[in-house]
C-alpha cells in the first residue's frame, strides 16, 4: 500500500466501513442474484473514491444532516452500473483481477443488474428532497452514456484527436467525480462559490484519474493492473499516450505503431515495442504531465475552503490519484 493510501485509510477507515454497510443495506433487491452480480464488482477491490469524495464534500461544507452515508452509495451504484455495461460493450475479459460479470452470468443478467443499480441510485436520490440534486444525477447518467457512445463511435479509429479524447473521458469518468463533489455541496446548502469550487475540483480529479488509468495500461502488469495488459488497444481504445505519440512519431515508426494497433492479436513483444515507442515519442511523459496539471487545478479549487481534516484528505486523494499504479 502506498504512503498516500496509508495516510488516507488511517483517516477515513470508519467512513469506508460505513460506506460498505450502506452499499449492502441500500441494495436490498428482491432477487439474491442481483446482489451476487453487483457484489462481484463492488466487493472486488473498488477504491470507493466517488462515495468518499461525496462525504468529504459534505463535511468540508459543514453538512449536519443524517442521510449522507446512505446517499454516498448512489455514486458507487452508478459507477458499478457503468462497469457492468462497459464490460459488455468492450468485450472485456478481466475486471479487477477476475472474470467480468457477463462472462459468468451472461450479457442479459449483467445488463439488467446494471439497470437495477441505476434505478436504485435514482430511488435513493429522492430522499434528499431536492429536484436540483435529482436533475444533476440525471445529467450525470446521460453524460456517462453519451461518453460511452462517443468512445464506441471512435472505436479503432486512428484519427481520434486529443480534444475528442478529453471529451470522452470527461463524460465517461470525470462527470461522476464532479457530480459526487457538487452534490455534496448541494445537499449541504453550501454557497454557490463553494459548490463551484467542489465541482471544479471533482472535474479535474476525474480527468486526472482517467489519464492515469489509461497510462497504467502501458506501465503495469496484469497482476497489478487487474485486467489484461494491452486491453485498451484490444478493445479499440486509443488513449492519450498513444494519441500523442502517433502525432509526434516519425513516419516509419508511426507505420509500425499503426500496424501493431490494428492487429488485435498482437504478441507480447509487439506490445513491448509499442510501449518503447510511447516512451520514445513522449506519450507516457506527456500524459503524466497533463494528469499532474489537472491535479494542480483540483488542488487550487480547494483554496476557498479553510484548512481542515476534510480538505487535507482531499489533497491526499489528489496526490494518490497521480501516483497510483493500479
Amino acid at each position: 500500500m502506498s504512503n498516500q493510501k496509508n495516510k488516507i485509510f488511517a483517516i477515513v477507515k470508519d467512513d469506508l466501513a460505513d460506506i460498505e454497510t450502506a452499499l449492502s443495506q441500500s441494495l436490498n433487491p428482491y432477487f439474491e442474484l442481483v446482489s451476487q452480480v453487483a457484489s462481484h464488482i463492488m466487493l472486488s477491490g473498488g477504491k470507493r473514491l466517488r462515495p468518499l469524495l461525496f462525504l468529504l464534500s459534505t463535511r468540508i461544507c459543514g453538512y449536519k444532516g443524517n442521510i449522507a452515508i446512505k446517499f454516498s452509495s448512489i455514486f458507487e451504484y452508478l459507477h458499478t452500473a457503468s462497469l457492468l455495461h462497459d464490460d459488455i460493450v468492450d468485450d472485456a475479459v478481466l475486471r479487477r483481477g477476475q472474470r467480468v460479470a457477463n462472462a459468468i452470468w451472461g450479457n442479459p443478467i449483467a445488463v439488467l443488474v446494471g439497470d437495477f443499480l441505476l434505478a436504485r441510485a435514482s430511488a435513493i436520490s429522492v430522499d434528499a428532497g431536492s429536484l436540483e440534486i435529482i436533475k444533476v444525477l440525471s445529467e450525470i447518467t446521460e453524460e456517462m452514456s453519451q461518453g460511452e457512445i462517443h468512445q464506441l463511435i471512435k472505436k479503432g479509429s486512428l484519427d481520434i484527436t486529443e480534444t475528442e479524447y478529453l471529451e470522452v473521458i470527461r463524460r465517461k469518468t470525470a462527470v461522476l467525480f464532479q457530480g459526487a463533489c457538487r452534490i455534496g455541496a448541494l445537499i449541504s446548502n453550501a454557497s454557490e462559490e463553494k459548490e463551484a469550487a467542489l465541482s471544479t475540483c471533482g472535474l479535474h480529479l476525474g480527468i486526472a484519474f482517467q489519464m492515469v488509468d489509461d497510462l497504467i495500461d502501458y506501465t503495469s502488469d496484469t497482476r497489478t493492473l487487474g485486467k489484461e495488459i494491452g486491453a485498451d488497444l484490444k478493445e479499440g481504445k486509443l488513449t492519450l499516450p498513444v494519441i500523442h505519440s502517433l502525432k509526434t512519431a516519425e513516419s516509419s515508426d508511426r507505420f509500425l505503431m499503426e500496424k501493431i494497433i490494428k492487429n488485435k492479436d498482437f504478441a507480447a513483444h509487439e506490445f513491448e515495442t509499442l510501449v518503447e515507442m510511447l516512451r520514445k515519442y513522449g506519450g507516457i511523459a506527456y500524459t503524466k504531465k497533463q494528469a499532474a496539471a489537472h491535479i494542480e487545478k483540483a488542488k487550487q479549487a480547494l483554496a476557498v475552503f479553510s484548512p481542515s481534516e476534510s480538505r487535507e484528505v482531499f489533497l491526499l486523494i489528489a496526490d494518490y490519484i497521480l501516483e497510483r499504479n493500479a
